[in-house]
């Protein structure tokens, strides 16, 4: 196995030896085999099943393999079909703030393996628990959060790229905001913030891309340039804010500030600001952030998209209040909605 045949999905860490590091939630490999079997060995970096990095297989887009990786490394076999190509994705359903992992090898028997074709469309999204599927496989409402509940490829922003068939790469973290991560008690939460790891392969609590923290390593960012950048951060930051005036203007700035380091980095791509799923306290606060952003810089590549509140008694929920998959549907239609509007993409 080496990087040069396969396809590289997101912010994935293509370490000096060939291993293939994957952190943040929906990265991995995609490829195409033709031949017999197939073997991927892969090993993860947490001994807690609950926090064990969670690994979907896929085959021609249908889940053929759902792993849950702790530190010992497993192999597992996918059957081919002849001389008839199959696409395979690795993809990481889990986030990397609990765990990471790692693609040690991938073996052709009797069979060759060929890098995915690219897509032309490129998305970015930046998010929390919303774009990382948190709870999604758990409606029972009285449990804890398990990595092995969370799927990334059921929650909106994969959906969003796979309905408009543009490549994806996820810079997502439950819990985390702009001006606070999540907090019971009020006080601001300074630890959980996205805009500290943007540069950066993300950030895990464990040891990381072997041994090194992915926070450690600065992301390039000629790897991936999108022609679309999809924000949904704010609902951890509200449990901050509430509705006090001071703190919303708080988030008002220091989303502004996210917006220009964002802005310096991607300075072709189409900036979509969204919020309101799980609440709308800062619908207001962010559509401001906006105005201001686009007033002090003179950048008109931005707009804004409120969306409504999830109807709970309709849709149901998971853990913790999360959306459902039929509400990660609606919520992908109206981003996709607003994305075709704002490129012309068909």
């Amino acid at each position: 196995m080496t990087v040069d045949n396969v396809k590289l999905l997101g912010r994935t860490y293509a370490a000096s030896d060939g291993t293939i590091w994957m952190g943040l939630s929906g990265t991995g490999a995609e490829l195409i085999y033709t031949g017999s079997k197939l073997s991927v060995t892969m090993r993860g970096n947490q001994s807690s099943e609950d926090k064990a990095a969670r690994v979907g297989i896929f085959v021609d887009c249908q889940l053929e393999k759902d792993l849950c990786l702790t530190g010992a490394e497993q192999t597992v076999d996918i059957d081919g079909k002849g001389d008839t190509p199959i696409n395979v994705r690795i993809i990481k359903l889990s986030e990397c703030s609990s765990s990471c992992c790692a693609i040690t090898a991938i073996e052709a028997h009797g069979g060759k393996i060929e890098k995915a074709a690219s897509k032309q469309r490129r998305i970015e999204f930046i998010g929390d628990s919303i774009t990382c599927g948190y709870g999604v496989d758990d409606p029972d409402l009285s449990h804890g959060f398990s990595t092995s509940t969370e799927d990334c490829t059921k929650a909106y922003a994969y959906k969003t790229a796979m309905g408009l068939d543009a490549e994806y790469s996820l810079v997502s973290f439950s819990g985390y905001g702009i001006v606070s991560g999540y907090t019971g008690d009020g006080y601001k939460n300074t630890d959980g913030l996205v805009p500290k790891y943007y540069e950066s392969y993300g950030f895990t609590e464990n040891s990381g891309f072997d041994g090194k923290n992915p926070s450690e390593i600065a992301w390039d960012f000629s790897a991936f340039k999108p022609d679309v950048i999809v924000i949904y951060l704010g609902t951890n930051d509200s449990s901050y804010t509430g509705y006090d005036e001071d703190r919303q203007k708080e988030y008002t700035a220091d989303y502004v500030e996210f917006l220009k380091k964002v802005r310096s980095v991607n300075a072709q791509a189409k900036i979509i600001c969204t919020l309101g799923t799980m609440g709308n306290a800062l619908n207001g606060a962010m559509n401001e952030a906006v105005s201001q952003y686009s007033a002090q810089t003179g950048d008109k590549n931005i707009s804004t998209l409120d969306l409504p509140l999830q109807d709970i008694a309709a849709d149901g929920c998971t853990i913790n209040g999360h959306p459902s998959v039929t509400t990660y549907d609606k919520v992908a239609a109206l981003i996709s909605e607003k994305i075709q509007t704002e490129t012309g993409w068909n």
